[in-house]
């Protein structure tokens, strides 16, 4: 080959591989952002969550967009990860939507509300109904971007130091509940509590509380509630499926270009999977731990379902007379419920009734 050939072709070669660094180096950018929690460490399912959300994204990019997590109380409170994330304190977060509903009781619905949708419903509708998009207008009027990020599942009914078998036992019961189902409990004459979760087991077991709900058997173990309280009710009729929600900030989310968009859209979907997967695996010995330990398993009576349904029903009709976001958000959430049951009446529920009564006999 003549030098002048030779120097053209390495010359061009040279070009070609300049060029391509920068292009690669522009779709993969440095990226370091914090994620503060709702939870605490301890809860591994809730918390860990965020951590595999964080390991998916790293590995996903070859460690080049980093996501450092911080637990409940790190940076900031557990019930102000959305402030911190609006004020631009972390770039994300991840938290229960409910716990914001005093800013718009419409924040309800991005986590559980009473006698609401179970877990694959409520997927169902964030993901394929209407509901995904509906909540990404509230989100919006608070300056977030909002990514569904784990489910429980069914939750139990909570933690009661006495039984409570009639609606007047219930009345003056100092109840931690979540989100706006207070608002409905408060109307059989509880009196609703708002705590993080590292500040229920000091209260119930100084009696600051006479009973606190939270989520199932697994969780509900780690924090120790059986110790304080004996009876352990079900179901949860305020979250038959409660919805975790991983909020970045707006302009933090705009900035990202539409590759690492797609990315952690995709390791929350991962991580959502994943949390999900782990509850239907570890409540089930969880549950008989806690009974071998002494905990007295209750069923809420029917006297005390029908009436928190009236209440549910009364407070819907409230809240959506004076907020009309509020109300199409719901409407659109119990249409597609009633959709979904009348084909779920059919095979689903039928199919999960025939196992349960078939258990034990194979």
């Amino acid at each position: 080959m003549k030098r002048r050939d030779f120097l053209r072709t390495a010359g061009a070669g040279l070009a070609a591989s300049t060029l391509a660094a920068p292009a690669i180096a522009q779709t993969m950018p440095k990226v370091k952002w914090r994620l503060t929690a709702t939870w605490p460490k301890s809860l591994d399912t809730l918390y860990g969550s965020c951590e595999d959300f964080a390991k998916r994204v790293a590995e996903s990019t070859d460690n080049n967009f980093q996501v450092q997590v911080f637990a409940g109380g790190e940076i900031v409170p557990g019930l102000q990860v959305l402030d911190a994330v609006q004020n631009g304190t972390v770039e994300m977060g991840h938290t229960a939507g409910y716990y914001y509903w005093g800013k718009d009781p419409s924040f309800g619905f991005a986590t559980a509300v009473p006698f609401g949708l179970n877990a694959r419903l409520q997927n169902a509708w964030l993901l394929r109904g209407e509901g995904g998009a509906l909540l990404d207008g509230l989100f919006a009027d608070f300056g977030v971007h909002g990514i569904p990020m784990g489910n429980t599942g069914a939750q139990m009914g909570g933690w009661f130091r006495k039984e409570i078998k009639t609606v007047d036992d219930m009345k003056g019961l100092k109840f931690r509940i979540g989100g706006f189902a207070g608002n409905v409990i408060n109307k059989l004459g509880v009196v609703p509590q708002q705590l993080a979760p590292g500040d229920i087991y000091p209260a119930l077991e100084k009696g600051t509380l006479d009973a606190t709900e939270w989520i199932g058997p697994y969780d509900d173990e780690k924090l120790g509630f059986y110790k304080v309280a004996k009876y352990y009710y079900y179901p949860g009729w305020w979250e038959g499926a409660a919805t975790g929600h991983l909020f970045i900030n707006r302009n933090k989310w705009d900035s990202l270009s539409k590759s690492y968009q797609a990315i952690v859209t995709a390791a929350a979907a991962d991580a959502a999977a994943g949390a999900t997967a782990k509850y239907d695996d570890v409540n089930p010995p969880a549950l008989k731990r806690l009974i071998a330990n002494g905990t007295q398993l209750r069923a809420f009576s029917p006297e005390i379902m029908e009436a928190s349904y009236k209440a549910a029903i009364a407070t819907y009709d409230d809240i959506g007379k004076k907020n009309a976001r509020f109300k199409k958000i719901h409407d659109s959430m119990m249409a597609f419920r009633d959709t979904c049951y009348s084909w779920w009446q059919v095979c689903e529920l039928t199919f999960d009734a025939f196992q349960v009564k078939m258990l034990g006999r194979s």
